[in-house]
């Protein structure tokens, strides 16, 4: 009896191990297909130069003298869209191979393919650089939608479109992948700009504008136009881009103000939402609910993507103020596009979204808006008679993501030196000579928590609750092992005993 009712614990300790064991790690990144268009309102002929200055908040304004940066050169260095990504050209490797990078905010692994795969057209191939050095080591990444694994190594790294000269980086090859590289997709590899923490196999691994900011001496700033909004995918216009400025922020690139958010936490960039509004409603949620796990800010995922309750407030509040009331839930989940007669735009049906920032004084909030061209995104057209649009929010379990819907409305400023990020009104989100965005402030923050940020435990925390419950369970283990094994001993000592199971199986990725 003693005997049974040993094994029936130990199975409940080892099956609740494994189940702890079992967690892994998701970094937000998804990109849909399709094919975008823009032309650019922006006239940068011609081109200046002018003396790297302040904005009075230490923030790095146009361009080095000494020829480390210069801030127009980075105008326009990215192409790409919201449906494909925003990409840039890089030179890898002695003698240079190029390659197009994904932009991605929200992770902090450089990878490159390093092996044919059949939706790109070429990859970087390690046996060609004579620069390239394998570190022995391997590395898997989980995406919310795709992975890769592959071999940590470092090599010779240029930018054509930024600073000059250049550098050695810490490069991930990728051998294998499933669901991320994609049909259509014109990159072949993934520039993370997030922090240390988030760069795998852990945070030893310096992420690629770490080791910039550290061997060229530029400001720890980047700063992100994208110029994909409210694009259609028949349009016959220039194709889409952006600007990605490494080490500060280009003014020809936004208009007004760049209002400041605090970094909350250095993983992700990870920033505290007050509040919602849709058209003039205030969601009038707890402000926990906004932040539930967490709220980042996240180049590489195309939507705005919000908690389960946010989303199902946002698409309420909707419907009662959109002038179309029947429209098929499909819509709002995703799997369905809504249809007009070619030349009739629906965006007059549909109110604004509007969020609320906690500024640099805590007291108080700003508020960015996107109109519904950039939320009620042009798709496709159907035998040139109808347009069909999707929605450009969907729900999320992994916390909220201001994505690419978001972004295209403004210039954002990652001052990671200042631990803040800045928003400033886009000068390409324009369309017809209207803005597609608004910002405005400040606002009072007293009606909302003084902290709306610990409305749930964040990944971190998690790994380490995991940990250590993996290693209660195997000590648990041990002792069960060994009450079992001992008495069996005493009967056969000859008898080899042997386990094959391990409680470290599935590690967390």
């Amino acid at each position: 009896m003693a005997h049974t009712a040993a094994v029936s614990v130990w199975a409940f300790a080892f099956s609740l191990c494994l189940g702890v064991s079992e967690c892994y790690f998701s970094i937000p990144l998804r990109i849909h297909t399709g094919k975008f268009n823009v032309s650019s309102d922006v006239d940068l002929t011609p081109l200046r130069r002018v003396v790297l200055m302040s904005d009075g908040n230490g923030l790095s304004l146009a361009s080095d003298p000494t020829g480390t940066v210069n801030f127009l050169d980075m105008v326009n260095n990215l192409e790409g869209d919201s449906g494909r990504g925003y990409y840039i050209e890089m030179s890898l490797g002695t003698p240079g191979q190029k390659v197009n990078i994904l932009v991605d905010t929200g992770s902090s692994n450089f990878a490159v393919a390093a092996a044919p795969h059949p939706f790109i057209t070429h990859y970087f191939n390690t046996e060609l650089s004579s620069t390239y050095e394998s570190v022995g080591r391997t590395v898997a990444v989980r995406y919310t939608q795709g992975n890769w694994e592959g071999e940590l190594g470092t090599d010779r790294v240029a930018i054509p479109k930024g600073p000059n000269g250049t550098f050695i980086i810490n490069i991930a090859a990728i051998l294998l992948s499933d669901g991320f590289f994609l049909p259509g997709v014109n990159w072949q590899g993934i520039l993370g700009l997030a922090y240390p923490t988030l760069a795998r196999p852990d945070s030893s691994v310096e992420p690629f504008f770490n080791s910039l900011v550290k061997e060229l001496g530029i400001p720890d700033i980047f700063s992100l136009q994208m110029c994909g909004a409210g694009l259609s995918a028949s349009s016959a216009a220039d194709p889409a881009g952006g600007s990605l400025v490494m080490g500060g922020a280009e003014p020809t690139l936004y208009r007004g103000s760049v209002w400041y958010t605090p970094i909350i936490e250095e993983w992700y960039y990870q920033v505290e939402v007050l509040k919602l509004e849709v058209g003039d409603q205030n969601l009038d949620l707890d402000c926990r609910e906004y932040n539930m796990d967490k709220a980042i800010v996240d180049s590489g995922t195309t939507l705005l993507r919000l908690p389960v309750n946010v989303f199902n407030a946002v698409v309420e509040a909707i419907t009662r103020s959109s002038l179309i009331q029947d429209f098929s839930s499909g819509f709002w989940d995703g799997t369905k596009l809504a249809c007009w007669m070619k030349g009739e735009t629906p965006w007059r049906f549909f109110p604004k979204l509007s969020i609320y920032l906690r500024a640099t004084n805590t007291s108080q909030s700003f508020r960015i808006t996107i109109l519904p061209q950039l939320y009620i995104q042009p798709i496709t057209d159907v035998d040139g008679t109808l347009d069909c649009f999707r929605f450009g929010v969907s729900s999320s379990a992994n916390g909220l993501v201001i994505g690419a819907t978001v972004m295209e409305g403004f210039y954002v400023v990652f001052d990671r030196a200042q631990q803040r990020l800045g928003f400033a009104l886009s000068s390409c989100a324009v369309s017809g000579g209207a803005a597609l965005s608004e910002i405005a402030g400040p606002f009072s923050a007293a009606d909302v928590a003084a902290d709306c940020s610990n409305g749930a435990l964040k990944e971190p925390i998690l790994w380490v609750i995991s940990y250590s419950l993996m290693a209660v369970c195997a000590l648990v283990l041990i002792i069960l092992l060994l009450l079992l094994v001992l008495p069996l001993r005493r009967r056969d000592r000859s008898g080899e005993i042997t386990d094959e199971s391990s409680l470290v199986r599935h590690r967390i990725k």
